[in-house]
């Protein structure tokens, strides 16, 4: 059984920092592009960031240059260093896993980030 799970989420400050980890398990890890996306209330699902297991990333404009992904392949963990965070930055954040040659997709439950003063 496939499970992603997600931790790290809180309420912060403007201009504050969180870090988000994902914990995978029942997948093979180096096989899956992990992501991190994001839903704000009343609006789609986005992308946040992405990292392959060579370490390749790629970031929503939005986020580069405050958001940082990472990935530890022995421990099947992904995270995401939010800092400088702005409001607007308030949403349920969701780690993705895909596979690289299939079309095997899975998603965690969510951890919520809110932003405010």
């Amino acid at each position: 059984q496939v499970q992603l799970v997600e931790s790290g989420g809180g309420l912060v400050q403007p201009g504050g920092s969180l870090r988000l980890s994902c914990a995978a398990s029942g997948i093979t890890f180096n096989f899956y592009i992990m992501g991190w996306y994001r839903q704000a209330p009343g609006k789609e699902r986005e992308l946040v960031a992405t990292i392959s297991s060579g370490g390749n990333t790629n970031y929503a404009d939005s986020v580069k240059g405050r958001f940082t992904i990472s990935r530890d392949n022995p421990r099947n963990t992904v995270y995401l260093q939010m800092n400088s965070l702005k409001p607007e930055d308030t949403a349920i954040y969701y780690c993705n896993a895909r596979h690289f040659s299939t079309t095997a997709l899975f998603w965690g439950q969510g951890t919520q980030v809110t932003v405010s003063a």
